[in-house]
């Protein structure tokens, strides 16, 4: 009874990270909205927004019907429990999404107003507003996964506790799956259409008020990179959190001294590294005469604060809850999985801010055409996936060591279960500072949006100037965010995968991974082939939206007088644009977020051994398309900005134009299929671990 304090501690901080978020979304309420023509912008990106998570999460309301159905029918423990699990899952992480969406939307505007008196004052809103949806997505996902143990395993007490948390993780993964996907369908149409005939083909600047996708644009940018960002990163630390928690329920016995403690840490380290987010995000502050070097460190600086933190509180969880060299050795491989978000999130930055010399390569590729932009965005996508290979590794390698180190025998199944555990532990790791890591990521959309309300608004120059310069900084701290969400994923999944293998084993069955199995070298291939599919499906939906998008953006400009030249009076029909969007979004989505679901459980009622196989493929090649993916697609945004910003020829060059057509392709690899790879590999792993008995 004395290991209560630990769910309960963290609820409680849990709940004040809610509070912190509330009391965020107050300040930035209270900040003024600027001039009518602003507001009434804002208002028109706020109703898009509103309108297409309505209709995106009655459609995925649909598919969760017939998955509770499944659950019920299929599982010992699905009815009625395993049903409730899984709907509260989705339902906290569509919340968590829904109230980040909203006050980013309120903080856009305020944000653009603010970079009137320098980036100074715009800075801290924009983070706060971010932090709203950083503080509530982690403090929702802990707080259910607390209410959920306490409900079932401290309180009611039922047989199958452990298999049904599992199933919170479940709703949060299909949430997140149909969010990232539809959310980054709809950005992206909209963002491609918007910048070749505006800025190609029209020649006019990004975001101007006479390209009827403008609003469409950055009605996705709160859609995609905030809303589903955040249901994303839900998905993501509820996983972190459940992974090591499942596999000790399943591979340590009860009667173990340690089962309990073990089984507790990953809460307790959630709990220590909400304390110190929030912490941090007091940190981000600027002063006057900001530079983009001192806008960096302010962001920075916040999330430093909040890992060193919860390294110390970490290393003071393990002298508290074990004894002996265990006390400090369980802590260090948590230690490794944070240290090794921490380095990829830098890979991730080195190779897609245009202070390093890989962005400003490709812009000077831009010289010579687009052709040779996408070739030096390509190759250093690619290069940046073996130095995050490597780090992944390493972590994976020591936590799997000191897990092995610190445990041994003492939890009654020989070293590989300690190190399974250690890996377990070091995901978590990751992601314990998830309230900052989500404020500092989803603060670059807020920034985007800010430009984009200062051009539409007609606002002096200067404040452009302030805006771009805290969007470029977004572009980075995004693709920050992704490392540290791509890295977990792949931890993750490993942990998910030892607890599918103990499920499997505690159903009767037993899974055996020798590849001279044709079953399981079929599934290996197949694995690795799923995640190549499904970015070529994701792809090609947003080049079929993009389609659509382009031929209505040339039709207004081509059958609305005097729009293209700006004539008083003629306006763009944005609501048609946000549209098409909305519905290319919601009908592409569907068949790429199915086959993450069917495709596992098909292959589990043929042979666990080929899923077995199939999920290895699967979570290595998927690691290594989402980091190429992401930091390709960062790397082109920012060169062109890096020429925008008046090197290489600067706007309207011809440089420019082949930046433009770069950082075009580069938007679906960044925001659509990138980021849906994390996603993928852990929902296919977390449906096999919940259907394992059901295979046996």
């Amino acid at each position: 009874m004395e290991m209560l304090i630990i769910p309960l501690a963290a609820g409680g901080s849990a709940l004040l990270a809610l509070l912190l978020a509330f009391a965020y979304a107050l300040n930035v309420n209270r900040a003024e909205p600027g001039t009518p023509k602003m507001v009434e912008i804002m208002i028109a990106i706020q109703t898009g927004a509103r309108a297409f998570l309505k209709r995106e999460y009655i459609s995925v309301a649909i598919f969760m019907v017939a998955m509770a159905i499944v659950i019920g029918v299929l599982l010992d423990w699905g009815w009625p429990w395993g049903i409730v699990t899984y709907i509260s899952g989705a339902i906290l992480s569509a919340l968590a999404g829904y109230i980040g969406m909203t006050i980013a939307t309120r903080a856009n505007a305020r944000t653009a107003a603010a970079a009137q008196h320098g980036a100074s004052k715009a800075l801290p809103l924009a983070f706060r507003g971010g932090a709203v949806m950083g503080f509530s997505v982690a403090g929702l996902a802990l707080l259910g996964l607390c209410a959920i143990y306490l409900l079932f395993v401290e309180w009611a007490e039922i047989s199958d506790a452990f298999e049904v948390i599992t199933a919170f993780g479940l709703g949060a993964s299909t949430i997140a799956l149909f969010s990232r996907v539809g959310g980054g369908i709809y950005t992206k149409a909209a963002d491609v259409g918007a910048d070749l005939v505006g800025k190609v083909e029209a020649g006019i600047p990004e975001d101007d008020p006479r390209n009827p996708a403008t609003i469409a644009d950055n009605v996705g940018d709160n859609v995609g990179d905030v809303a589903g960002m955040g249901a994303d990163l839900f998905e993501s630390y509820a996983g972190s959190i459940i992974a090591p928690m499942a596999f000790v329920a399943f591979a340590v016995s009860q009667s173990n001294s340690l089962f309990e403690e073990l089984l507790l840490f990953p809460l307790a380290i959630a709990g220590v590294g909400m304390v110190f987010s929030m912490l941090g995000s007091f940190t981000v502050r600027t002063s006057n005469n900001i530079t983009i070097e001192k806008l960096s460190r302010a962001l920075h600086r916040g999330t430093n604060i909040a890992l060193l933190g919860t390294v110390a509180g970490t290393f003071l969880l393990g002298y508290w809850l074990f004894e002996g060299s265990t006390q400090w050795q369980l802590p260090l491989a948590v230690v490794a999985g944070l240290v090794a978000g921490y380095l990829i999130g830098k890979v991730a930055e080195y190779w897609t801010s245009d202070h390093y010399s890989p962005v400003k390569q490709i812009a000077k590729q831009s010289e010579t055409g687009p052709a040779t932009t996408i070739l030096s965005g390509i190759s250093g996508g690619m290069i940046s996936v073996a130095a995050s290979v490597v780090l992944i590794s390493i972590a994976i390698g020591v936590s799997y060591w000191v897990g092995d180190l610190a445990l041994g025998d003492l939890i009654g199944s020989g070293g590989t279960t300690g190190g399974i555990y250690g890996i377990a532990i070091a995901a978590i790791g990751m992601l314990s500072t998830l309230g900052v890591i989500v404020a500092v990521d989803a603060y670059g959309p807020i920034a985007d949006n800010a430009g984009g309300i200062a051009e539409m608004a007609e606002m002096p120059s200067e404040v452009r100037e302030v805006t771009d310069s805290l969007d470029s900084l977004g572009n980075t701290t995004a693709a920050i965010a992704k490392g540290f969400a791509v890295g977990s994923a792949a931890i993750t999944a490993l942990a998910l995968f030892a607890a599918f293998d103990q499920a499997i084993t505690k159903a009767g069955g037993s899974l055996d991974l020798n590849i001279t199995k044709v079953e399981v070298f079929i599934g290996l291939f197949a694995g690795a082939m799923l995640p190549f599919l499904f970015a070529a499906l994701t792809i090609s939906a947003v080049g079929r939206a993009a389609n659509q998008m382009i031929e209505e953006v040339r039709r207004q400009f081509r059958e609305i007088p005097g729009l293209r030249e700006g004539a008083v009076g003629a306006r763009p029909d944005s609501a048609r644009c946000v549209d098409i969007s909305t519905k290319a979004s919601l009908k592409e989505m569907i068949l790429p977020g199915g086959l993450a679901v069917v495709v596992p459980i098909v292959f589990g009622f043929i042979s666990v051994n080929a899923l077995g196989g199939f999920l290895a493929g699967a979570l290595v090649s998927g690691f290594a398309l989402a980091i190429f993916m992401s930091n390709s697609g960062g790397a082109w945004d920012n060169a062109k900005k890096y020429i925008e910003a008046g090197n290489h020829g600067g706007k309207g060059s011809e440089p420019h134009k082949a930046a433009v057509v770069g950082d075009t392709v580069g938007d679906p690899f960044k925001d659509t299929s990138g980021p849906s790879m994390n996603i993928l590999i852990k929902v296919m792993t977390i449906v096999s671990l919940i259907f394992a008995s059901a295979f046996i």
